[in-house]
């Protein structure tokens, strides 16, 4: 039976989920975090998960007389709920503070027992396959991004559209679902430069465009030759005395490889006077650099997510970026990358607002030799 407030409105029941861990591998250039979450605390990565879905709970705050919030104890849930004045109950008690992805799966199975209406998560791909291991295809969900790399479409753009989504759905203005991919790599694989992904399953999800990211979509072989035409003229005008911060991916390779450098695919090189300095940095080993010298950030969107910084190169973190300034981003894209997005803005959920609102606007994008793009760029 449903439950109505002193409005006679519907109340809704959201499950919360959050995996403390996830994306603390990514500033410190481990480039997941699946077993590795004391080598990144280790190394000073600082555990943001919960800042996000502090972000997601702000958006539907106001919300309180429509919604009961089933969730986990301690930094899984309830420490994102402390200073609201939700209709909160702890569902579900971790046997450590050192939580593991069977106390994602436990918790989702949970939840789905309890019926939740929605269920929202807080993590990356494999925090997202252990919510549908444990709360499989027919429990609607909503992942707020997290996580190192994300290339299901179960995900909404950023924590923020995740909370505006929500109140959609809380509000009773957004009905439609559809059954959206859960994706997922091998981690070891992905360190060593291979890209494997496989699907595992689907997740319901809201269907809103507006609001949801799509699955990520690999770089065509019939690209390359845009890549070269790109990166010679990066290197055209490339200037002496910088360094250049060199972002992940293979648009942004292919100037590593006419310059005869070593590069890490899924990682962040530096160079200076075309010079190779190092491979595969962390956010910290980046500001050190650049703490003095002049730089520039060399980065491409993620193919058919159009995801500029955020997603795979938490690196390049948002203080490297207010350490170069905007004036000293490069973006690059092919031709066909850019089609693919078919109109959407290129994104950014690099965790800090102030950052995000300081990119948005209008850049230029290189998609060939001495060729440009004025195209939009939305947080």
């Amino acid at each position: 039976m449903l439950k109505k407030n002193k409005d006679y409105r519907v109340m809704k029941k959201i499950g919360l989920i959050i995996n403390p861990i996830a994306g603390m591998g990514g500033s410190v250039g481990l480039k997941g975090t699946d077993g590795l979450a004391h080598e990144a605390l280790r190394l000073g990565s600082i555990p943001k998960a919960l800042d996000k879905a502090k972000v997601f709970i702000e958006k539907i705050s106001g919300l309180e007389n429509l919604v009961e919030i089933v969730t986990c104890s301690g930094d899984m849930g309830e420490n994102a709920l402390k200073k609201y004045n939700f209709n909160a109950r702890i569902i579900y008690f971790p046997r450590s503070e050192n939580t593991t992805s069977s106390d994602t799966v436990e918790a989702a199975r949970i939840m789905k027992n309890e019926d939740v209406d929605l269920l929202v998560f807080t993590g990356g791909d494999g925090t997202a396959k252990n919510i549908y291991e444990g709360a499989g295809e027919s429990t609607t969900a909503i992942g707020i991004p997290a996580g190192v790399k994300i290339h299901s479409s179960v995900f909404a753009k950023t924590p923020g559209r995740a909370g505006e989504l929500a109140k959609l759905f809380i509000e009773g203005k957004t009905t439609l679902t559809k059954e959206a991919e859960v994706l997922d790599i091998d981690e070891c694989e992905y360190r060593k430069g291979n890209v494997n992904t496989r699907l595992f399953g689907y997740l319901t999800v809201p269907v809103e465009r507006k609001f949801m990211q799509n699955k990520k979509a690999p770089s065509l072989k019939s690209e390359k030759s845009q890549q070269y035409e790109i990166a010679n003229e990066v290197i055209r005008d490339m200037l002496e005395d910088e360094y250049y911060i060199i972002g992940p991916g293979s648009t942004t390779r292919a100037i590593m490889e006419i310059l005869g450098l070593k590069n890490t695919l899924i990682g962040v090189d530096l160079i200076y006077n075309k010079k190779l300095i190092e491979n595969d940095l962390s956010e910290n080993q980046i500001l050190k650099y650049i703490s003095s010298s002049p730089a520039k950030i060399i980065i491409t969107p993620t193919g058919g997510q159009g995801y500029l910084l955020g997603r795979g190169n938490q690196q390049i973190s948002d203080k490297v970026v207010k350490t170069v300034g905007k004036d000293n981003i490069i973006i690059i894209a092919t031709k066909d990358k850019i089609a693919n997005l078919k109109g959407e803005p290129l994104l950014l959920d690099t965790g800090s607002n102030e950052t995000d609102e300081m990119l948005k606007g209008y850049a230029k994008i290189i998609t060939g030799f001495r060729e440009t793009v004025i195209y939009k760029i939305n947080s």
